[in-house]
């Protein structure tokens, strides 16, 4: 289970774009932002566990093309944000929300162009998922061995142009010879903190 209190910044900054954007850490996130969630899902499959990652299929807009957990907006019936986390995740890859059992939440990532604060939500089911991407929303699943998210050889350093038009240094995890950056990443940058730390 994860322990609070969380490290937040601590762990998200290891693997934020440089110059580091700090609107996602203090009190310039604006007042109209929207709410959203994510799920970082552990699946087994031949005695080892997995994470699904997906590819978002491209198209004008900030995330088109991108490497993300499943997950998408609030929606005012959704009870809380796990929910939104497992009902998104059902939409777009197909697994079964009954079967999926949340372990806790990551701290919200504020992701500014486009003024979305996301909640990362970690769960589990007991068996591999039958996958069904949704087509308009994915263009790939990429099963990704937790192993390798733990390997610190796949962190890299790239260049890459924001919304905003400036160039950053992004620190990235290459999985499957895609750059994950970003707000994932630092979600994933806070849990491999945790997971150092023995924070579990």
């Amino acid at each position: 289970m994860l322990q609070n209190p969380l490290p937040g910044r601590l762990g998200q900054i290891t693997m934020a774009p440089q110059p580091v954007d700090e609107e996602r850490f203090v009190s310039m996130i604006r007042d109209d932002h929207r709410k959203g969630a994510v799920l970082m899902l552990f699946y087994p499959d031949a005695g080892k566990s997995f994470v699904p990652f997906i590819k978002r299929p491209s198209y004008p807009g900030v995330h088109g093309g991108q490497i993300a957990f499943p997950g998408g907006k609030w929606e005012p019936e959704d009870a809380d944000l796990s929910i939104t986390a497992i009902r998104e995740a059902e939409e777009e890859i197909g697994v079964d929300g009954n079967k999926v059992q949340i372990l806790g939440k990551l701290s919200d990532v504020y992701i500014p162009p486009s003024n979305f604060m996301v909640s990362p939500y970690i769960g589990y089911v007991e068996e591999k998922p039958k996958f069904i991407p949704d087509p308009k929303e994915v263009e790939r699943i990429i099963s990704c061995p937790f192993s390798l998210i733990l390997d610190r050889n796949i962190r890299k350093i790239t260049k890459v142009k924001a919304s905003s038009g400036l160039n950053l240094e992004a620190p990235y995890f290459d999985i499957e010879k895609e750059i994950v950056w970003g707000a994932t990443a630092m979600m994933l940058g806070e849990f491999t903190y945790l997971w150092d730390s023995q924070e579990f």
